[in-house]
């Protein structure tokens, strides 16, 4: 049986033991509440009442910006940015993700971890996602060893607190998750190939958390 994590409020910062999480919400008010939901119905075919989910997926990405400041920007309007011409037709809704980690390592929430967040094709509705400052030009494996002890302190309290989490996932990977149950897009035409977060950076995340006994995509 885990242990129970001691959780302490101090200000704006969460300890949970040894891990420091900086609370840095975007915009989500009731607008992009609504706009969640109606993502959920457009992609999901579901009708809910709230956004809460279940989480049963960690899902790593990079943002391919080098820049904190400029990577919270982008996530923090309700709508969509205008140059996301690769998604804007599936929906307006602007991509989100729950946590950031940026170069030095410093983890921040930037919504509650039990509410969706747009940041993966098909899987938002069981999926934490952990956004990494970095990956510059969509190409470069450029996460730093501060990120990787983060990610994997991270992940492993993730686990503790939601422990019907059964996948770490990296979004290079997450069409292969197309065969299994947590698969829930309906539009056959929405896809994106992606790089991020780099896979030398998902093995050695991998590595670390062995014993938590997370599932890969299916291959």
């Amino acid at each position: 049986m885990l242990k129970l994590l001691v959780i302490l409020f101090t200000s704006s910062i969460l300890y949970a033991q040894s891990l420091q999480i900086i609370n840095k919400p975007i915009e989500f008010g009731s607008k992009r509440i609504e706009m969640t939901k109606s993502y959920i119905k457009q992609h999901y075919g579901k009708s809910v009442k709230d956004i809460v989910i279940q989480p049963r997926i960690i899902l790593l990405h990079w943002t391919a910006e080098m820049d904190f400041d400029r990577s919270f920007a982008r996530l923090n309007p309700e709508k969509l940015l205008s140059d996301r011409k690769d998604i804007v037709k599936a929906s307006a809704l602007n991509v989100s993700s729950h946590f950031m980690v940026d170069r030095d390592g410093t983890i921040y929430r930037l919504m509650p971890d039990n509410w969706m967040a747009r940041h993966v094709i098909g899987l938002n509705y069981s999926a934490i996602g952990i956004e990494n400052i970095g990956g510059n030009g969509n190409k470069a494996e450029d996460l730093t060893k501060a990120q990787l002890r983060s990610n994997i302190a991270l992940v492993k309290y993730l686990k503790q607190k939601y422990p019907k989490i059964d996948y770490l996932v990296g979004h290079y990977e997450y069409k292969q998750m197309e065969k299994t149950s947590l698969w829930l897009e309906k539009d056959k035409g929405y896809r994106t190939t992606k790089q991020d977060p780099g896979k030398k950076f998902m093995s050695n995340v991998r590595k670390a958390v062995k014993p938590l006994g997370l599932k890969t995509p299916p291959r």
